[in-house]
């Protein structure tokens, strides 16, 4: 039930943030909750091996690299997931750190609401 849950929260962090950020797509609910599918593979699979290759840039960034990998991972699952589309650098950035704000603040309410 917590998988159904989660993939539910990222699909709607992914259509909060297609409002919010120009250039970043989602064409329904649908192409979100398969494009929070595969971000999840690609991100138990594929960031964790990107991550070691790119660690001495990320450490000579101060971490700010991390941005960069995410909107990485963020392209890689535009080019899987139809119906899901980032038109450019700036907005694959930009579509990483509010996806991760919002993924978050989502997430914080969730944890809030089933502790009462």
């Amino acid at each position: 039930m917590q998988i159904i849950i989660a993939l539910v929260l990222n699909a709607l962090a992914l259509m909060t943030t297609a409002y919010i950020v120009p250039g970043f797509h989602v064409a329904n609910f649908t192409s979100a909750i398969l494009a929070s599918i595969v971000l999840g593979v690609v991100n138990t699979f594929i960031k964790p091996v990107l991550s070691l290759i790119t660690l001495p840039l990320t450490f000579l960034t101060l971490g700010l690299f991390t941005f960069v990998l995410n909107a990485i991972v963020l392209f890689i699952v535009a080019a899987i997931v139809k119906g899901f589309t980032i038109d450019g650098w700036l907005a694959a950035i930009l579509g990483a750190i509010v996806l991760s704000v919002v993924s978050t603040i989502l997430s914080s309410l969730i944890k809030d609401i089933a502790k009462k």
